[in-house]
């Protein structure tokens, strides 16, 4: 049954590849917001009167 799993979902997983992956998706969506927010305190700042 475990072989039969494991054939199902493509084998084994390479886990230093997914965490370079998360690490990058986990860099990507701390920078991103970061640069919306620092958007948004520059929109507030120049366009409101």
């Amino acid at each position: 049954m475990a072989e039969q799993d494991m054939a199902h979902h493509g084998g084994t997983m390479d886990y230093s590849e997914h965490e370079t992956t998360y690490k990058f998706f986990v860099g990507l969506v701390k920078w991103g917001s970061i640069a919306v927010a620092a958007l948004l305190i520059l929109m507030a700042h120049f366009l409101v009167h």
